[in-house]
């Protein structure tokens, strides 16, 4: 069999830094094992600048790509929000070309993998091609009880359709994974009826929320006021249904979200510290345990404990949007773990999870670089339930691999 042998001034395995180091990989990009340089023999490919996995977008909106430079930014969520619903209809062509073009551009940008949010199969048939890997969710919302049956209905047919389609491409691609899920869009956006409706779907699977992506989320959870109460009035909606929990928006829906194999948090703009207390809490309790034994996990953050939550940050959609950047240092603090998103082209002005990491690094030169490629990487790879095939280079694996300048300032190539 032939190897390549890729040799750089830095090689991050999906978890630190190696200096003098070979990756050995086969043609097709498999990971065969990294060798000490004097003892790689012949044939080795000298590069410049750092050799990485390839990187995994934990969210996206694919089908949003037609909607390029179309919201101004700044506008705050709800009147984003309402733009979007207002103003994302176009024809299939012009929507289905500006789909292929950003995957394009994402697997220019190194990007191997993709959370991706989906409200209907426009997106189905370019991700069949084969080019990403997809983790759909299947996205239902619906704020209007009366409307709960029909909501879920349509997300349990979307769903029924990747199913069934993606069957077809795991046999091509001999693969069994079965990366769809029916997820909540955001807790202001599901009504209580259609939550009871979706929540048997969440069994074992990676379920994601957009979530706490402006400050007028908790406070209409808290006292049933704020912005979101303009936004049902632009879209005539009856809000009448809703009470106040008193409680912040993650801590009025998070427990619905057991049976989840691992959820994953969107945007996090506005999370508190008593937000990821309760988090772990709750993560604790679902063990059955002491008390004793659910305060001493709290602080350790056990890997194990179920579901496993990932606090995923798309800091250039919060700048886009709210001009806003969510709380990196508390999640840090917490020892929470954390992945990255691009969001869509309506709400960013490219999809480059290393622009992602440029502007963490403008607003926190304190993280280094290492640590946020394991964000962008393995931990992506775990939070989408990949990291059997991607994320670092360990053996057996075919995680892509990535070239970044010496300057980390752009991609230089995408060698696999």
């Amino acid at each position: 069999m032939h190897y390549r042998k890729i040799w750089a001034d830095t090689i991050f395995d999906g978890y630190r830094f190696l200096k003098e180091q070979v990756l050995i990989i086969t043609e097709d990009g498999t990971v065969e094992t990294l060798l000490p340089l004097k003892e790689a023999g012949e044939n080795v490919e000298r590069f410049e600048g750092l050799v990485t996995p390839g990187f995994i977008n934990c969210h996206c909106h694919l089908e949003l790509s037609h909607m390029r430079g179309k919201i101004a930014e700044r506008t705050g969520l709800v009147d984003f929000v309402f733009k979007v619903v207002t103003e994302r209809t176009a024809g299939e062509e012009e929507v289905l070309e500006a789909i292929a073009n950003a995957e394009i551009e994402m697997k220019k940008n190194g990007i191997v993998a993709v959370g991706d949010i989906c409200n209907n199969t426009i997106t189905l048939t370019q991700k069949q091609k084969g080019n990403l890997l997809y983790y759909n969710f299947i996205e239902a919302s619906g704020w209007l009880p009366a409307l709960s049956k029909q909501r879920f209905e349509r997300a349990k047919e979307i769903y029924e359709e990747y199913n069934g389609q993606w069957a077809i491409s795991n046999a091509q691609l001999k693969t069994t994974q079965n990366s769809n899920s029916i997820v909540p869009h955001a807790p202001y956006s599901v009504s209580d009826d259609l939550w009871k409706e979706i929540q048997s779907y969440f069994q074992n699977k990676v379920v994601s929320i957009h979530n706490q992506e402006t400050r007028f989320e908790d406070e209409f959870f808290k006292q049933g006021t704020g912005d979101f109460v303009r936004m049902y009035g632009l879209m005539n909606l009856d809000n009448s249904h809703h009470q106040p929990t008193k409680k912040s928006s993650l801590q009025s829906y998070f427990n619905r979200l057991t049976g989840a194999e691992k959820i994953i948090l969107v945007h996090n703009t506005f999370t508190k510290q008593e937000d990821i207390d309760y988090v772990n809490r709750h993560r604790a309790m679902g063990n059955g345990q002491s008390a004793i034994d659910n305060q001493r996990q709290c602080q350790l953050q056990t890997p194990s404990s179920k579901p496993q939550t990932f606090f995923c940050l798309c800091p250039n959609a919060n700048l886009y949007i709210e001009n806003a950047m969510p709380p990196v240092e508390l999640l840090r603090k917490n020892n929470c773990t954390i992945v990255l998103g691009t969001d869509s082209l309506a709400s960013n002005w490219g999809l480059n999870i290393l622009d992602e990491l440029r502007t963490i690094q403008k607003y926190f030169s304190q993280i280094s670089l290492q640590e946020m490629l394991g964000w962008a990487t393995i931990n992506g790879a775990k939070a989408l339930g990949m990291e059997k095939q991607l994320g670092s280079f360990e053996k057996g694996k075919k995680p892509g691999v990535v070239l970044i300048s010496e300057e980390k300032t752009e991609m230089k190539q995408v060698l696999f």
